[in-house]
């Protein structure tokens, strides 16, 4: 380490070694959980502690510090690495002091951009919220500290708390973990999901309202441990996009840890979560609704297949659409164009007719092999276009 620091913390971060890898913590989950598992491997760019990990936020990609107040709990949730009883998990414990210097000295040698802080639960989740709050408060009174903390918010977090919780964050979170009451039961059996998870997100929604900056909203499911369908996955997904202005849904595929009673349980196929998270951003950011998704018989989304390039062939093959009349959210149907390139689109239209595949990649369709089977340019399907529907 090329900065000066107390070795006694430095020390426990680096015990803490990626104990938050199944945490994701940016906006891009699935780069996020790849570089986790690659860590240690590329040795061009080593990281100073394995609890480093490089997270994009809505101010751009930043090195954050992924730490835990505590690894100890004293719950029992059923998949969990530090649930209470599991001898294997190192017991670590930082005082807020502790947490807030190091920080502070990584962030001023610019190892550091921005903290994730977490915690296990110890003598309930009041108490441990106070812990996470104290290292915040200390960072941004006693050091000056100005930029990105995403902070946890515990099961049970009392109404106060949640609200400076978010005066002092730039996103909180509630991991809600099972999609329903029921999948939530089998999974932590001590968590209450109305009472404790699902009234924390309110409060959030509610509290939100009322602060002069913005604090965005996420929250995390365990996929695939416990018999969860996508389909629920992404309906309460749809609820809290729309009700209660989540930014994010993260979906971390099960992978079963010994000394737990999932320990038998197989493993998720990784492709789910990618395929989930492909699904959760067609409800956020293009109009989708859940009955739009191409689920199969068993309530899941395939997974050889990209949802939206699912529903197209399927549906816009027989009819496609017309991108000189059609409206944004029919646009967005289409593989290949996005929020951006839709807007694109529709300015264009106001000062001519498009006629060409060249055209659209001019407004910013960077992949018109993967559009054109599915659009008319002018009422026309250009040869290209024909060539590539032979190949559907």
């Amino acid at each position: 380490m090329n900065f000066r620091v107390a070795p006694e913390p430095y020390q426990k971060l680096q015990l803490l070694g990626n104990a938050t890898r199944f945490e994701p913590a940016g906006s891009d989950p699935v780069a996020e959980a790849a570089q986790n598992t690659a860590q240690g491997n590329d040795r061009r760019q080593p990281k100073p502690l394995p609890c480093i990990s490089d997270v994009s936020t809505p101010t751009g990609k930043k090195p954050i510090l992924k730490a835990m107040t505590t690894t100890a709990c004293e719950r029992n949730c059923f998949y969990c690495p530090f649930r209470a009883g599991r001898s294997k998990t190192n017991r670590i414990t930082f005082q807020p002091d502790e947490i807030a210097s190091i920080f502070s000295q990584m962030e001023r040698a610019g190892l550091v951009q921005g903290m994730f802080l977490s915690s296990g639960i110890i003598k309930g989740g009041v108490t441990t919220q106070d812990k996470i709050i104290d290292t915040a408060e200390i960072l941004r009174r006693k050091y000056g500290y100005a930029g990105y903390l995403h902070l946890k918010v515990m099961p049970g977090a009392e109404y106060d708390q949640v609200e400076r919780t978010m005066q002092l964050a730039d996103r909180v979170s509630v991991n809600l973990e099972g999609a329903t009451e029921q999948r939530l039961a089998m999974l932590a059996p001590k968590k209450d999901y109305w009472g404790e998870l699902m009234q924390r997100l309110q409060w959030i929604t509610q509290i939100r309202n009322g602060l002069p900056k913005y604090t965005s909203i996420a929250t995390q499911f365990v996929v695939g441990a416990v018999g969860d369908t996508d389909l629920e996955l992404l309906s309460v997904s749809e609820h809290l996009y729309r009700q209660m202005g989540l930014r994010r849904a993260y979906y971390s595929t099960f992978s079963p840890v010994d000394q737990t009673p999932l320990e038998s349980t197989p493993a998720v196929d990784p492709m789910r979560g990618f395929r989930l998270y492909q699904a959760s951003f067609l409800l956020r950011d293009y109009a989708w609704d859940v009955e739009d998704l191409p689920f199969t018989a068993d309530q899941n989304l395939p997974l050889n297949i990209d949802p939206k390039l699912a529903w197209a062939k399927r549906n816009l093959i027989d009819a496609p659409v017309e991108i000189n009349r059609a409206e944004r959210d029919e646009l967005l149907r289409i593989p290949g164009v996005g929020p951006v390139s839709a807007d694109a689109i529709v300015r264009e239209r106001r000062r001519g007719t498009l006629s060409s595949l060249g055209a659209l990649r001019t407004l910013g369709v960077r992949s018109v092999d993967r559009v054109a089977p599915f659009v008319l340019l002018d009422g026309h399907r250009p040869a290209q276009q024909l060539r590539l529907l032979e190949q559907v």
